[in-house]
Order: C-alpha cells, then structure tokens, then sequence
C-alpha cells in the first residue's frame, strides 16, 4: 500500500498531466487541419487521468458527509 506522501505525488502528477493535455488539445485544435481522431485519443486520455484524480482525492480527503 501506497503512503500519503506518495499519492500526494502521484495526485500531482496527474494534475499536471491534465493540464498539459488540456493545452496540447488547444493548440491541435487551433491549427488547420488537425487531427479529429488524435484529438479524440487526448481526450479519452484526459478523462481516464480526471478519473484516477478523484480516485486519488478520495483517498487523501476525509469523508466529510457521515
């Protein structure tokens, strides 16, 4: 089993994963022609990553609802 700190990391990297896909999806998408089908691909990407971040925030977060 994973300590805190270590999902703390692995949280963080996922974050910054996100964010770099979030910027390379605009930018593909503001050149002409892109690719619909390697935009798609980032995007699934990007919601299998959304999905392990709450994962993972629901692990280091205490149930606040009882």
């Amino acid at each position: 089993m994973i300590g805190i700190n270590e999902m703390r990391v692995k949280l963080e990297e996922l974050r910054s994963e996100h964010r770099d896909l979030d910027d390379v999806i605009r930018q593909m998408a503001e050149t002409s022609p892109f690719n619909q089908l390697q935009i798609q691909r980032l995007k699934k990407r990007k919601l299998a990553l959304k999905d392990q971040i709450i994962k993972l925030e629901s692990k280091l977060l205490p149930d606040i609802i009882a």
